[in-house]
């Protein structure tokens, strides 16, 4: 019997000689051998603040290892993956003044704030340069209201490829199911996939040609609407360039799609178009946004009638709430971790070229001074990272740091990340990777 590892590195090989390594890219990449750095990498980000008490182990003050430690109730359900974790204490995002929420800049490590554009690329944009190109280098995912979800089914709050340029999450997982897998569909879902591909083509078209009688001020933003259409119908052609391939990952179209009776109906079919978009290979930068990086999100699907602003006026530790919510975000996680450790990868899986950061676009509360920015780390990235253990900070480095170690992995040579020699002498105490967490 031929495994799924050698399935995919055959179907790799036969896309390479029909098409050429340019026209995909990663494909072939997601089904090599570890290579000592991390092939894919996953931020999961909670709304309203993560406190420590909820993910550190109590009675572990100075780090140690959590092989006799017991898991807090909101992510007792990662306990069987006590061996592959790393809780981080002590990172800070003071710079970021993360009150409400940091927005781009709980991704990007610089001041954010409500409506404000991200002044510089954020860390998983960056990343999905330096790993393997892939058919779509970073996809941005988001979880809400059902309301807020079909009101408004793409938002951007969390990543940027650059100053003033947002990177758009997706939130209706039929939006996202058409763009991933439309042009391999039947039915109406393939109907409307074509007919999307021809309005698409049409407002590029149009847009790129108005925008010549703009200002120069607004010609830059109206390239960056023309250059979203111009990405989105570059995707899709590429997309149907590998539909037998794609066919293999696809996710199965159940009513929960076009009728949700919750939100977590959808939150769910969302993270499930996250995975299968690792799986196939194409793409291996995930965003996570649990309340899509604001001060919203709901979850009903859960028995929680409470939603948005009054849930981060609520303290977190053994409140019957926040506990539902964290125990299910941590299903998800737990999803995510055996979907990729069901896939063989080089002597492995893929989740051992995984690193899953799960944090908070919000340090430690709703209403914060960033001082003390919880992380925990999933994965070790084919060894990259220290794991099965806690790490006590002193406040002194900021999240920039822990980026700049996840960059480092990849191969980029930088003593810092989107931090200036300035702002390093007032909020990082060191320089370069943080070694506690590295192997």
């Amino acid at each position: 019997m031929i495994s799924r590892r050698k399935s995919l590195q055959t179907i790799a090989s036969g896309f390479g000689a029909a098409f050429g390594a340019s026209m995909l890219p990663d494909i072939s990449q997601a089904a090599s051998t570890a290579s000592g750095g991390p092939k894919r990498v996953i931020f999961f980000m909670q709304n309203q603040g993560m406190d420590p008490a909820t993910c550190i182990p109590a009675g572990m003050k100075t780090g140690g290892s959590l092989a006799k430690a017991v898991l807090p109730e909101p992510i007792k359900a990662l306990e069987p993956f006590k061996e592959q974790m790393h809780i981080i204490a002590g990172l800070h995002g003071k710079h970021t003044s993360p009150s409400h929420s940091a927005f781009f800049g709980a991704l990007g490590g610089y001041r954010g704030s409500d409506g404000v554009a991200p002044s510089a690329s954020t860390i998983d944009y960056e990343l999905s340069k330096a790993l393997p190109e892939t058919l779509l280098p970073h996809l941005c995912v988001g979880m809400d209201s059902i309301e807020n979800m079909k009101a408004k089914p793409t938002v951007a709050n969390l990543s940027a490829r650059g100053a003033g340029s947002p990177i758009f999450m997706h939130s209706n997982p039929n939006h996202l199911y058409q763009m991933l897998y439309g042009g391999i569909s039947q039915g109406d879902i393939r109907n409307q996939h074509e007919a999307k591909s021809s309005m698409y083509d049409r407002i590029e078209q149009m847009a790129a040609t108005e925008g010549k009688t703009l200002p120069s001020g607004d010609k830059q933003r109206f390239g960056e609407f023309v250059q979203g259409f111009n990405d989105m119908n570059g995707l899709r052609e590429r997309l149907s360039k590998v539909s037998d391939h794609l066919k293999n990952f696809a996710p199965t179209v159940d009513d929960a799609y076009t009728n949700p009776e919750f939100e977590t109906d959808w939150h769910d079919r969302i993270l499930d178009l996250g995975i299968s978009a690792l799986k196939s290979g194409t793409t291996s930068v995930l965003t996570i946004g649990s309340g899509r990086g604001e001060i919203f999100g709901a979850w009903k699907g859960l028995g929680i009638e409470q939603q948005g602003h009054n849930l981060g006026h609520m303290k977190q530790p053994d409140n019957p709430i926040w506990v539902k919510i964290r125990q299910y975000n941590s299903r998800m996680l737990v999803k995510l971790m055996e979907e990729l450790e069901s896939v063989p990868e080089g002597s492995g899986t893929m989740m051992d070229n995984t690193l899953i950061v799960y944090t908070s676009n919000n340090a430690n509360a709703q209403h914060t001074n960033g001082a003390n920015w919880p992380v925990v780390l999933l994965g070790n990235c084919g060894g990259a990272f220290k794991t099965g253990q806690f790490t006590q900070l002193d406040g002194t480095r900021p999240i920039n740091a822990l980026y700049n170690s996840i960059l480092r992995t990849t191969g980029v040579e930088a003593d810092r990340f989107n931090m200036s020699d300035q702002m390093a002498a007032k909020f990082d105490s060191g320089t370069g990777p943080l070694k506690e967490i590295l192997a």
